[in-house]
């Protein structure tokens, strides 16, 4: 019998089962308003995916016609903290100052420890992401390792060690690129981490932590297809076919 769910999409849910020493099993949840379903079933099997054709603000849930950035309405796009400027560009960030869209919202989810990290996801870059998200951060970047390699009370100060280390590292993620299989190199990883240790100077070097040990991530991933090509919902509304993983926050079919 079909099983057939209905429901506004949110970011899927993700988590890890550990697997070895440094090692984890990427697990997720399809998110839908209230309800989850785990997608470990749906691996392998035929797969559909449809658009209604309606679309919700991720932060006030209003239907609109457009949506702005990564799902906001533009009031919201606009005004809420979410949609700051310091989300991508951490070293704006004025939580700690007491300052932000909404001083309630900065002090909760920015004025808090925050992570500098090496990610793998088809080359090494580098992040930022409060303590809170490891390894959430690095599985929707879908990274098969990453490694933590600076600590900080607050996230303009991770952002001004990103800022510094963009230099020498790029701060983005190519999808194709990461959508293709591929190994964990521990030794690419951890030479990187030298070199970017070796860049901080003394100042943002004290927030450094060289000894941290790398997180490998495996993903469920069934037979691959050997090319990706991305898929607009607002031009084909419906994909269907064997749902060969996820990776990341992306579907994969395999046909």
């Amino acid at each position: 019998m079909e099983d057939v769910q209905e429901g506004v999409l949110r970011k899927m849910l993700a988590g890890l089962e550990p697997d070895g020493a440094g090692e984890g099993i990427v697990h997720y949840a399809l998110r839908r308003g209230a309800s989850t379903t785990e997608m470990a079933p749906f691996i392998g099997e035929p797969f559909t995916l449809r658009f209604t054709g309606e679309r919700s603000c991720i932060v006030c849930g209003r239907s609109v016609k457009k949506l702005f950035g990564q799902g906001f309405c533009f009031p919201c796009f606009r005004d809420a903290p979410e949609a700051s400027e310091c989300i991508v560009r951490p070293e704006l960030c004025r939580a700690h100052l007491g300052e932000g869209r909404d001083p309630d919202w900065e002090r909760t989810h920015h004025d808090q420890e925050h992570v500098v990290y090496l990610s793998d996801t088809g080359k090494i870059k580098v992040g930022v992401t409060r303590s809170d998200q490891v390894p959430v951060r690095w599985i929707d970047q879908g990274a098969v390792q990453a490694v933590v390699i600076a600590r900080t009370p607050y996230r303009q100060l991770a952002g001004l060690i990103e800022v510094e280390l963009k230099k020498s590292f790029s701060d983005k993620t190519n999808w194709r690129a990461m959508l293709k299989p591929q190994l964990p190199d521990r030794d690419t990883l951890l030479a990187a981490r030298d070199r970017a240790l070796e860049a901080l100077g003394y100042e943002l070097g004290a927030y450094s932590l060289p000894g941290e040990e790398p997180l490998v991530l495996r993903y469920p991933l069934v037979d691959p297809p050997p090319k990706v090509v991305s898929v607009s919902l607002d031009k084909v509304p419906e994909v269907s076919g064997t749902l060969a993983g996820i990776k990341g926050q992306y579907l994969i079919w395999k046909d």
